[in-house]
């Protein structure tokens, strides 16, 4: 009796301890955006890029190529028409416009990077992003895109209607 009950003992921490290995899969949030961070400034630093700049302290870096003109105050109901080219770190493509620009509201269905770094610039602007995974696809993979994903953004803003 007292060896069944130690197997069945030593079975029920077994499946525990697996059961705990699995759900670690899951990065913190916090922890996940330190890795990003890293990865974002050793990406700036391997590629000599000069004038990147962070975000406040969201994690998202950026660098102004045109600044645009116009003064109008971006709306969730802003359309944007934008030229882009979405790059991995590694710099492999995964999406770029080809014939016509994108076009979306601001407040709409693109992921978080873009609708704050958009808002850097105007009509006829350009910009680089590094997007931290939390602000582009985070822990859900997207068709090339891996989970947990820096993305690099070039974007020149086409047309900006307030």
């Amino acid at each position: 009796m007292k060896k069944t009950l130690k197997m069945c003992a030593i079975a029920l921490l077994a499946l525990v301890a697996f059961s705990a290995c699995k759900k670690q899969k899951t990065v913190d949030p916090n922890v996940q955006l330190g890795i990003d961070t890293l990865l974002i400034k050793d990406f700036v630093a391997k590629n000599a890029l000069t004038g990147v700049k962070q975000l406040g302290t969201t994690g998202l870096y950026y660098k102004i190529i045109e600044p645009g003109t116009g003064t109008g105050v971006y709306k969730e109901s802003s359309i944007i028409k934008a030229n882009y080219t979405g790059r991995l770190l590694s710099g492999s493509i995964f999406d770029k416009s080809i014939t016509e620009p994108y076009t979306f509201y601001l407040g709409g269905n693109v992921i978080y990077g873009w609708t704050l770094g958009v808002q850097l610039i105007r009509k006829g602007g350009k910009i680089r992003l590094f997007i931290p995974s939390a602000y582009a696809y985070g822990t859900e993979a997207q068709g090339s895109i891996p989970a947990n994903a820096v993305l690099d953004f070039d974007i020149e803003l086409v047309d900006v209607q307030y």
